[in-house]
């Protein structure tokens, strides 16, 4: 990579984004959420990875989330299946629209290790509402006494003020280089309008 004036060039086939790493260490006052009779949190035992990875496509590829995505299907069943990994979906008229993964592999703590809804509910709550029911399940299980979660600056631009609003606070950056999962192949060019192809 070339640097000039303080900025690195990266090749047009490579993303950059800073990664910004959030943590809770306590429960905190929850702020209300509108109860949804419609809406139901279920747990998903031994989740398909066909099933995860259409779900994790349809909140992530605007947002390029693509860790999942290119990852063999064996190392990401292996994860999912994990007896020490929570994974729920938030269903609505038997839909999955959201997706909540509670990592617990390490003692004593818990990663949100993805979180986010569909482009159909961003706006209406849903956000909200499923977090609370993560701080409430974390928070509920013995042992605990870290909760963390990461965020990058290609997703939502209001991702990392709503963590902080939930109760996050930051205490990490990270530089993270890949490439781009649209020049790959693994989404198409059209997609994360927000964050044009070179």
């Amino acid at each position: 990579m070339k640097f000039t004036n303080g900025l690195y060039d990266l090749p047009p086939e490579k993303l950059a984004t800073i990664v910004t790493s959030l943590e809770m260490i306590a429960k905190p006052a929850l702020p209300p959420h509108e109860d949804k009779p419609d809406w139901v949190l279920v747990k998903k035992d031994q989740p398909d990875t066909e099933w995860y990875r259409d779900l994790y496509r349809r909140i992530g590829e605007e947002w390029l989330w693509f860790s999942r995505a290119i990852m063999p299907a064996d190392e990401l069943s292996a994860i999912i299946c994990d007896p020490k990994v929570e994974i729920y979906a938030l269903e609505i008229d038997g839909k999955a629209q959201g997706l909540l993964e509670l990592d617990y592999r390490t003692d004593n703590e818990c990663e949100l290790a993805f979180f986010g809804v569909t482009g159909e509910i961003i706006g209406n709550g849903a956000g909200k509402w499923l977090m609370n029911h993560a701080i409430d399940m974390v928070w509920t299980a013995v042992g605990i006494n870290r909760l963390w979660i990461h965020t990058c600056t290609l997703d939502h631009p209001h991702a990392l003020p709503f963590y902080i609003r939930s109760g996050f606070k930051p205490y990490k950056r990270q530089l993270e280089i890949a490439d781009d999962p649209r020049l790959t192949g693994i989404f198409p060019p059209g997609s994360s309008k927000h964050f044009p192809v070179l």
